[in-house]
């Protein structure tokens, strides 16, 4: 069911992204290279599940023609996961709660969570209009090693010098 929704979940994500500065070599925490799409490398693999690119619908290509830098949208077999490129620090990325919000759904359970390699991630739970359930959870990472849960704080500690990038924003999603 929720596969249904994915392209305007999709969109979301992206319009919530919206003017990412992109164009990066690929963030430490995403090592594993290989997947070229629209001329970037993105990674192979993602905690050890092989990645494959998913096709872009009209609204994501309309989308990504105007946004600055690179989007590729991805599954593992399980999960869409949503990885922008970011080379400068913009207002433009947004949390990804806003964009489901900005769809109608219903977001609730918002926790900061632990994955099994230790990164912190931000992820919460939306309910579409129609019932279905999703978790979302996403971070930033720098190519200087640095992380964060939350656009605002990535924004700030990049513009004063703090982190330096390019970064990666990683949006995993999956159905509940």
């Amino acid at each position: 069911m929720w596969s249904r929704h994915w392209p305007a979940l999709a969109a979301f994500v992206l319009a919530l992204s919206a003017g990412a500065p992109l164009l990066l070599p690929a963030a430490p925490a995403a090592a594993a290279h290989g997947v070229s799409q629209g001329g970037v490398e993105w990674p192979r693999e993602w905690d050890g599940r092989v990645l494959r690119p998913l096709a872009s619908s009209a609204v994501e290509q309309r989308f990504a023609a105007r946004f600055p830098g690179a989007i590729g949208r991805f599954t593992d077999g399980e999960r869409v996961l949503v990885l922008r490129r970011v080379d400068a620090p913009t207002r433009l990325l947004h949390p990804a709660a806003d964009c489901f919000r900005g769809l109608g759904h219903r977001i609730a359970a918002t926790r900061l969570e632990h994955d099994a390699r230790g990164r912190l991630w931000r992820c919460f739970e939306s309910t579409a209009p129609d019932g279905e359930r999703l978790r979302v959870c996403e971070r930033i990472e720098g190519d200087d090693g640095s992380a964060f849960i939350d656009p605002s704080s990535w924004f700030w500690s990049a513009t004063l010098g703090q982190s330096s990038g390019p970064w990666l924003a990683v949006t995993v999603v999956e159905a509940l």
